[in-house]
């Protein structure tokens, strides 16, 4: 698996997991849980993570659409 993209914005993550589904591209969201013990004060980022073999694709679909990805 690869990040796609780490964020504290739970909205920005919601869009790109709504345009990754649209285009049939699984992702999976990680550091749920972190971001809740800390309180949701939004000190750790969430990840965004697809397959490696999906990763070209999943790139190219939230760039087009305005979203930066993570180095």
């Amino acid at each position: 698996m690869k990040q796609l993209m780490r964020t504290n914005d739970p909205a920005s993550i919601a869009f790109a997991q709504a345009l990754l589904q649209g285009e049939g591209i699984d992702c999976f969201e990680l550091d749920v849980n972190m971001s809740v013990l800390e309180g949701s004060i939004g000190v750790f980022g969430r990840r965004v993570m697809v397959a490696d073999g999906d990763y070209k694709k999943a790139a190219r679909v939230l760039t087009d659409n305005g979203i930066e990805l993570s180095d």
